[in-house]
């Protein structure tokens, strides 16, 4: 038996949103006109399915442009709300490209405990490998020992060196062995881990500002990205953490995991139109090439249920 192609994957994935979706659209239409009442309760039905009052008003006034009055099915109706979120997800479709030069290209992957942070960061690693880039990368997150160990392994199963120190030890100090290493042997792209506690969020600011000093002291333009690792079964409340993140570590660019399972893939949505920050992969499971760049096109016709 083969495996399911990458399209299969994600509509396996998102099965649970577009069933949400579907089952809060039941009824709204058969075959019927489009007027004030089917529009107000394909407005609700995007909310219930985490797609968030912004982009929910702005699909139905959308709607309501194109098709107000006119007869509409089920299935158009579909294909039309696939469109419009497709229309929101476009523009914030960016795949993480490596462009810095000098190298390494300095990612720093934030994210709270257990978003798979740890696990997203071997898996663009690998994406990385795949396009013939030399991937390293840095244990920052020195708070868990645990956190450690599991990029350790991962490092060792995708074959890429990793710069790592003690439990406890400074992460700044961490980061800054790890670009010189970097540098020294050429390496295209360095990610680095980093503590994922949000309880003090002081602490967590002041670590992250004396990474980016020590950065600056080594290369000016460094990070030259902070992606945010979300766990899309949070729903809405991954929109509370891109808030903090945001202020705490400026935020550039989204990966959305844990899409495989959840009803809450929506809120892919509301993130593109509050925040509009590039949304550079997804995930649907927890092998190694379960992470891909997003597919805004894609992506519209699973969450609305067109096959």
């Amino acid at each position: 038996m083969s495996e399911p192609s990458w399209s299969e994957r994600v509509f396996g994935g998102f099965r649970k949103t577009s069933e949400r979706l579907a089952t809060n659209l039941t009824g709204v239409v058969g075959t019927a006109k489009l007027d004030d009442a089917t529009l107000d309760d394909v407005e609700d039905a995007l909310i219930m399915s985490d797609l968030g009052p912004s982009a929910a008003a702005r699909i139905r006034a959308k709607l309501a442009e194109k098709r107000f009055g006119l007869q509409i099915s089920a299935n158009e109706l579909k294909e039309a709300v696939a469109e419009e979120i497709a229309t929101i997800l476009r523009p914030v479709a960016k795949p993480l490209e490596i462009t810095a030069f000098p190298r390494p290209q300095v990612i720093l992957v934030i994210g709270v405990n257990g978003s798979g942070k740890t696990t997203t960061i071997a898996k663009l690693a690998h994406l990385f490998q795949e396009d013939d880039y030399s991937v390293m990368l840095a244990a920052g997150d020195t708070f868990r020992a645990a956190a450690i160990g599991q990029l350790a392994t991962w490092a060792d199963r995708i074959s890429v060196p990793i710069v790592r120190g003690p439990e406890g030890g400074d992460p700044a100090s961490i980061v800054f062995d790890a670009v010189k290493a970097a540098t020294d042997r050429g390496t295209d792209a360095l990610i680095v881990d980093t503590a994922g506690r949000l309880q003090n969020k002081r602490e967590l600011m002041d670590e992250l500002a004396k990474i980016r000093r020590v950065l600056g002291r080594l290369n000016p333009e460094a990070p030259h990205d902070v992606v945010l690792v979300l766990d899309a079964t949070n729903g809405q409340n991954a929109l509370s953490q891109i808030d903090v993140f945001k202020e705490v570590a400026g935020v550039t660019g989204l990966v959305m995991t844990k899409l495989d399972g959840t009803a809450r893939g929506g809120v892919l949505v509301a993130a593109a139109e509050q925040y509009g920050l590039p949304i550079h992969a997804i995930g649907v499971g927890e092998k190694i090439d379960d992470l891909r760049p997003f597919d805004p096109d894609l992506v519209a016709r699973v969450i609305a249920g067109v096959a």
